[in-house]
């Protein structure tokens, strides 16, 4: 079908250049493009064309008229009298294909030639960098450090898909107050205090694992983590001795956390190296020559409205020190530097607000930065469900649900799934029974259970398993071309959202075709006696099995052959 697809898109090319381009022309406006649609509803055909109607109205035609002059030229085109069963008008100017069963059919077969490849394109020598996660080490990966990692994660497999080189980067605020405050409350819980005493700083963590952190400091282990080693002297007054320790522990628990979560970084970049290779002080330099700050108060301002900004923003604060958008001006002019050209940054929707900032930044300094420069998914916290109540804080962690408290309460799996299964910008509740549940209320068990079966199946199918024999021409029942229609909208719907940097689609998708294949599940047996017509559809099966590893594999999800047995036998899984 994606074979029928290109070539039918070729003919509207043709049949557009002969039989609208010339009226474009006449009334000044450029060819129309050669752009198919989905039909609103499956019943109105395969795919939908629009090109009349669009070019009707600055035209002053009957958009019928105009659909009529394309149809002829469509007719006459071979790909059309090859592919496609019925070619209609409808209401205003609408042209309607229905595709021929051929056309659906060849899906199967191009699913099973390419395999794993199938909606993967060529490399295409593009580098783009994601930096995800980004958590400071002051604590455990939380449920929002969650989504960031499973967004990000998705957005890189995706890129990655679509032919592109990426590069997963992880930067961490090592230096600062929270730092401080950091070594601070270690160093109080190594002088006996703990949350709730009188002398228990303010400012301090109160999680258990700052008292796990004292411990090892005190017996002077040495804690290991992708970045870093540090060795603990155990000396209760050596505050940056402390500090070091800790942040090295914690790199390492956040190691775990992303370990347990399956995700991997490719370059970890730190804070501190900005200040110490000095390309902080350099940016702001580089600021100040461009003519685009100025004095005031004390401070130094950079003028950020000058790039749309809705004020200016102060640059130095009046005791010396740097606002937070300074170092990410100068982190962003390094990933230009090191020739990204594209950039995405994954940020909850509380950096909404330095976005500007650091964009007029990047384009006050004058080094050649696009405007735009870099793109951002912006994510919304989530909420953990449990038992019908909501759960607000980890022991652990001290402060919130962990990374790794909703994977132990449920599975990988499924924590990586819902975490990615709504658009980044809306609000979400993470329900802890529901993805326990073994029922197509359940996201993840319904898209898992429709691959177990389809693996059932062909386990129990002891024909032929040369599918690509397969007389294909056999799938003609309805179940059958809705679900080879969904296959062979997988390639586009991976374009559409890397495009869009959304892989929610895949999750939307994925739903969308296990529904379709429990749908042919209900409606049709498989192991029939009829051998030809038994090899077609393990043959449909086959790539209906291959698709839905494709798209988990994207998400960082499982592809189970066989699921739990007492889960399968109280499954309720509706077509």
């Amino acid at each position: 079908m994606i074979q029928a697809k290109r070539e039918l898109l070729q003919a509207l090319q043709s049949a557009l250049h002969e039989a609208l381009a010339p009226l474009a022309a006449e009334g000044g406006l450029a060819a129309p493009a050669a752009v198919f649609e989905s039909p609103k509803q499956a019943s109105h055909g395969d795919l939908a064309i629009t090109s009349a109607m669009a070019l009707a109205r600055p035209l002053k035609k009957n958009p019928r008229e105009l659909a009529e002059r394309l149809v002829q030229a469509l007719r006459a085109q071979p790909a059309v009298q090859r592919w496609v069963q019925a070619l209609e008008i409808a209401g205003p100017g609408f042209i309607n294909l229905r595709l021929t069963p051929a056309a659906r059919q060849t899906v199967v077969a191009e699913v099973l030639s390419q395999a794993q490849d199938f909606g993967r394109q060529p490399k295409t020598g593009q580098r783009v960098m994601v930096e995800f996660v980004s958590a400071n080490p002051t604590g455990p990966l939380h449920v929002g450090h969650g989504r960031n990692a499973a967004l990000g994660d998705c957005i890189c497999n995706l890129l990655a898909s679509q032919g592109a080189e990426v590069l997963r980067e992880f930067y961490y605020n090592d230096a600062g107050v929270q730092i401080n405050n950091l070594g601070l409350s270690v160093q109080k819980r190594l002088q006996g205090l703990k949350p709730g005493d009188d002398a228990w700083p303010e400012q301090a963590y109160n999680g258990d694992y700052i008292a796990d952190i004292a411990a090892d400091y005190c017996v002077r282990k040495t804690v290991q983590a992708d970045d870093r080693s540090f060795t603990a002297s155990g000396d209760a007054d050596d505050l940056g001795a402390i500090t070091q320790f800790a942040v090295a522990f914690l790199r390492h628990e956040q190691d775990l956390d992303l370990q347990a979560f399956g995700v991997h970084f490719d370059h970890y970049f730190l804070e501190s190296s900005l200040y110490s290779d000095g390309r902080v002080d350099d940016t702001v330099r580089r600021l100040v020559a461009s003519g685009k700050t100025f004095e005031e108060g004390g401070a130094l301002w950079l003028r950020t409205t000058d790039y749309g900004d809705d004020k200016d923003r102060v640059m130095r604060k009046q005791d010396g020190t740097y606002t937070y958008f300074v170092p990410d001006v100068a982190y962003h002019i390094d990933k230009f530097q090191r020739g990204y050209t594209q950039v995405i940054n994954v940020q909850g929707t509380d950096h909404h607000g330095t976005v500007a900032r650091v964009r007029a930044g990047l384009q006050a300094v004058g080094l050649g930065i696009p405007a735009g420069y870099p793109d951002y998914v912006l994510y919304k916290m989530i909420a953990v469900m449990k038992g019908g109540q909501e759960v607000k804080m980890s022991k652990r962690a001290g402060t919130s649900v962990s990374v790794r408290d909703l994977i132990d309460w449920t599975s990988r799996d499924a924590v990586r799934f819902f975490l990615i299964s709504r658009k980044a910008d809306t609000e979400f509740t993470f329900d802890v029974d529901l993805a326990l549940k073994a029922n197509d209320e359940n996201p993840v068990f319904y898209v898992q259970y429709a691959h177990a079966r389809l693996c059932s199946v062909l386990a129990a199918y002891t024909g032929l398993r040369d599918f690509g024999q397969a007389d294909l021409s056999l799938l003609t029942a309805p179940s059958e071309a809705a679900l080879m229609t969904k296959l062979a909208e997988y390639p586009d719907m991976l374009s559409r959202a890397a495009a869009e940097l959304a892989p929610h689609d895949i999750s939307f998708y994925l739903r969308e075709l296990a529904r379709t294949f429990h749908a042919y599940y209900a409606a049709e047996r498989f192991l029939v006696d009829d051998a030809a017509l038994a090899r077609a559809r393990m043959a449909l099966l086959t790539a209906t099995a291959q698709v839905l590893r494709n798209a988990l594999f994207l998400l960082g999800v499982s592809a189970p052959e066989s699921m739990n047995r007492e889960a399968v036998a109280t499954a309720e899984v509706a077509p």
